[in-house]
């Protein structure tokens, strides 16, 4: 379904985004995991179109998306949420939902708007506060509102950025459990940032690791988890002399 092959992005002399390359098939879950500034969020903004990549390719169903404007990667069929909801506070839940209907790959008639608005609110459970204020959500909504303006443009491919954040534990298994049944229930694919690793492995099918701008591992979250490089990202340089020489024991 993506294809992103040698993406490059540069920020004046700083590289963000180093020759990265990789794949996501259809129905799958895939992790993006890495430390703060690893970049992560960069590839997110090249694959919705914020930023044009200074090289590389993005393939998306056969097609060069790499520089187009948001708007005609949204009508591809990619959507995505964002870190920190910023949702139209005059405006209630239903309206804010309704708004990104109109932007939808499936068309922009105020019915289909609606149709979407609609579908996507049930899917993430707030049907029954539509018409309130979105000045009355705690966090887990103001996260739900987030994923379900989303779900209204019609994505093929969903890009959850840090579904998780400002959430206690309980409001962070449900809101993996809801990126799941996006992926099952409505067969959307999925590439999802996050911080909570350990919620993230549970769900993902795979997971890719970056650090400074590289990727430095990509395969099954078992398989990353015992990965030399990614303990020493996380945990540091002894941690994963002493996994090795552990692995060389047994």
């Amino acid at each position: 379904m993506l294809e992103v092959a040698g993406l490059i992005k540069r920020f004046g002399g700083f590289t963000a985004v180093a020759n990265v390359s990789f794949k996501v098939e259809q129905g799958e879950i895939l992790g993006l995991i890495g430390p703060n500034g690893s970049g992560k969020s960069t590839i997110f903004n090249m694959l919705s179109g914020t930023f044009p990549p200074i090289a590389g390719s993005i393939r998306f169903q056969g097609r060069e998306i790499a520089g187009m404007p948001p708007h005609r990667i949204i009508h591809q069929g990619i959507g995505r949420t964002f870190q920190i909801p910023r949702p139209f506070r005059r405006l209630s839940i239903f309206e804010n939902v309704v708004l990104a209907g109109f932007y939808g790959s499936d068309g922009t008639t105020k019915a289909g708007a609606f149709e979407a608005a609609e579908r996507s609110l049930h899917l993430v459970g707030l049907t029954s506060d539509r018409a309130a204020p979105v000045s009355g959500l705690g966090a887990a909504g103001l996260k739900k509102l987030e994923l379900a303006k989303a779900l209204a443009t019609g994505p093929k491919l969903l890009l959850a950025d840090e579904s998780l954040g400002g959430l206690d534990e309980t409001e962070m298994e449900q809101a993996a459990d809801m990126l799941r049944r996006i992926r099952d229930e409505r067969g959307i694919t999925i590439i999802w940032v996050e911080h909570i690793m350990g919620v993230l492995m549970r769900v993902v099918d795979r997971v890719m690791v970056l650090d400074h701008g590289e990727k430095i591992a990509e395969g099954l979250p078992g398989e990353v988890a015992r990965d030399p490089r990614v303990i020493e990202v996380y945990l540091g340089t002894d941690a994963a002399d002493a996994q090795a020489s552990a692995a060389e024991r047994v």
